[in-house]
Parts: structure tokens; sequence; C-alpha cells
């Protein structure tokens, strides 16, 4: 059986994470053996159902001290250039590519044997850097929702995804359990009137609060539009969002990461997408379409791959080209009754995100390789 080696050392829980776990779904299918090197640091991997044997690894060093000569070795954090030159010389090295290129240095990429792009955003920045290796067809995402959770009851959790790291962040975080044990956490329910949800990581990529500078004042002349968050965040990250979205007062609600989102994405009217250049794919968005759930995005790759207008979802112009009118045109129709789009009924667009689709793309790009 041919052995591939999956790293990704990344230390909290997001996209990067659902999509390693369906790539080792996806090439356990294609009679690969796999091992996944994680952070000793993340401890969620177990609870993940990953199909791959787990090796909790401190560092790289680590995993290189591990791995025979001339592996198949498949990262999904990006070595630097010093790095990947000494792994490409002992091992195939290949690698995802989870973000787009245009403002990050490529240089420890061009070592590397095989590049997968996860969407044609990402490889266009790709190539727009030169880098001949990127393998040509996007790796688009899985709608995978198979996470090991228990349905349940969604109630509140924290918001904040606290980093070890810093002195305010440990602080913080030992007081935040305390304080939250002194409230009830009821859970959710719906309110009347139109519900928008985020469900993501509230990263700086996503650009949350620049987004709701220019949406937030829009909602807030709309009273039957609510806001309910599912996702956590560094401490600044969930400060900057609560600030963008004061206008609208207690109509925002934080739910923090859950771990259901099978429960989730069903109770909202639509998902929002973040803004579009430092995202990927949004695989937020994918998962909410195949649960029937349509998606408001941003008129622009990766959205306009994954979303389709009218169908899955409606797109309105970025809101930094016009203040957010085009926005404000499209949440006026939606108060007036314009139809809900049911994504599962786009079945033949759906269909690039399956698991049978995604499996195929990916046996053809690791064609050769071993």
């Amino acid at each position: 059986m041919r052995t591939i080696h999956q790293i990704n050392l990344q230390r909290h829980f997001g996209g990067g994470e659902v999509y390693t776990r369906f790539v080792c779904a996806a090439l356990a299918e294609l009679g690969w053996r796999v091992v996944l090197y994680v952070s000793v640091d993340a401890d969620f991997w177990s609870r993940l159902n990953v199909r791959a044997e787990l090796a909790p690894v401190a560092s790289l060093n680590e995993v290189a001290a591990k791995l025979p000569e001339n592996s198949v070795v498949m990262t999904h954090n990006v070595l630097n250039i010093h790095e990947a030159r000494a792994w490409s010389a002992r091992y195939v090295l290949t690698g995802f590519l989870h973000m787009p290129l245009y403002d990050r240095d490529p240089a420890g990429l061009a070592s590397y044997r095989r590049l997968f792009g996860v969407s044609r955003h990402v490889l266009d920045s790709a190539q727009a850097k030169g880098l001949a290796n990127a393998w040509p067809e996007p790796l688009y995402g899985v709608a995978d929702l198979e996470r090991g959770a228990t349905p349940g009851e969604i109630r509140k959790a924290s918001e904040y995804d606290w980093d070890r790291r810093k002195l305010r962040d440990r602080t913080l975080g030992l007081l935040e359990p305390l304080a939250s044990s002194l409230r009830s956490a009821p859970p959710f329910s719906r309110r009347p009137g139109l519900t928008l949800g985020i469900v993501s990581r509230l990263t700086p990529i996503k650009q949350w609060p620049l987004l709701f500078r220019y949406l937030a004042p829009i909602l807030a002349r709309h009273p039957q539009v609510n806001v309910e968050i599912f996702g956590s965040g560094g401490y600044a990250s969930v400060r900057d969002l609560r600030r963008a979205l004061a206008p609208l007062g207690d109509r925002a609600r934080f739910w923090g990461q859950q771990q259901d989102m099978r429960g989730v994405y069903p109770l909202l009217d639509y998902v929002l997408s973040g803004l579009p250049e430092k995202e990927a794919l949004g695989l937020n968005l994918i998962e909410a379409q195949s649960c029937g759930t349509p998606v408001l995005a941003v008129n622009a790759p990766p959205f306009t791959e994954t979303v389709l207008d009218g169908a899955s979802g409606y797109l309105y112009a970025d809101p930094r080209t016009d203040q957010g009118q085009g926005f404000a045109v499209l949440l006026d129709r939606l108060l007036a009754g314009a139809p809900r789009p049911d994504p599962r009924l786009a079945a033949q667009h759906l269909e690039k995100f399956g698991a049978a689709a995604f499996q195929a793309r990916l046996a053809a790009a690791l064609d050769g390789l071993a």
C-alpha cells in the first residue's frame, strides 16, 4: 500500500482543518495509507473521526526525523524557502495552497514538486507569481459535515479563541469561564424577522469588521433583521467585530464555535460571506448550500466559483465600491418577498462540491507522484 504523509500543524480549528479531514478520507478511498502529523497543542483532531494515523508532534523538525527517504509528503502549512529546498531534495514534496498569494511571498513554493490550489482564485494568484508547478485544476472542497458531533440544542459557547502564548489571552482565558458560569446559557431560538448568519472563524482574512462598517448602518434601518454569529476568533478580531456591529444593538448575537454544524445552518435564512480577496474558497458557503441554506456573498472570486446567483443564493457588489448600495437594494428585495432559493435544487452546481467529485480530482492531481 502506498503511504502519504500529510502535515497540518495548525493549533486552532478552521476551514483548513476541515479540508484536511476530507483529504484524508479521499486518500483512504483511493487506496493510500495516510499518516497525518498534527500539533501536540491541537486537541481537536481526536474528535474529528479522521481517516488517518494521527502523529502528534511538537515541531516540523520532529516530522522530518520520522519521515523515510523519498516519502510522498503533502503539506497544509507552507514551508519557508530553506525548509522547502531541503525537503524537496529528500522527499516528493507536494502541498495545498489554502490562501491566495497576491500579497504573499511564494519563494518556498517553487521547490515543491506539485501544488494544489483550492479554487481558481488561488490558482490565478499562483500563476501571477510564476509558479509553473501548480496543478491546473482547482481542488474544490467538500461539504463535509460528518465531524462526530452529537446533535442537540445549540447553546452559547465562547466566541474567543484564546492564544495561550500571549499573557493577556492566558489571563482572560482563565477568567472568561468563571464569568460565563455566572450567566445562564439558554438554547438558540430564532427571533421574528429575517435571520442572517455568520458561520465562520472570526479571523482577519474574512475582514468581518470592515464588511460591517458598510453593512451594519444599512441593517440598523431594518429592525426585522437579525444577525447571528457562530464562530470564534482572537480577542482583537471579536472586539473589532463587536464595534462594527454596534448599530444593531442586541439584534447581533454571538454563539461561539459549535460542533453540530448540520444543526446550525437550517436555523438561518441566509449565510453571509466575508470580503473576498483574502479568501481562498469559503467552505462555510459550500456547507450552507448543501444544507439548503442560501448564501449572500460579494460578487467576486472565489465566491463567484461557489455561489450560483439566483439559484443557491445572491451576489451583490463589493460594498467598498458602492458604499453598500448594492447590498441595500438586495436586502430591500428580500424583505419585500423575493424568492428564497433552495440550493439543493441546483444539483449540478452542488455536485462540484461532493465527495465523489473531490476524490476524482485528487486522483488526477496525484497521478504520477508515486
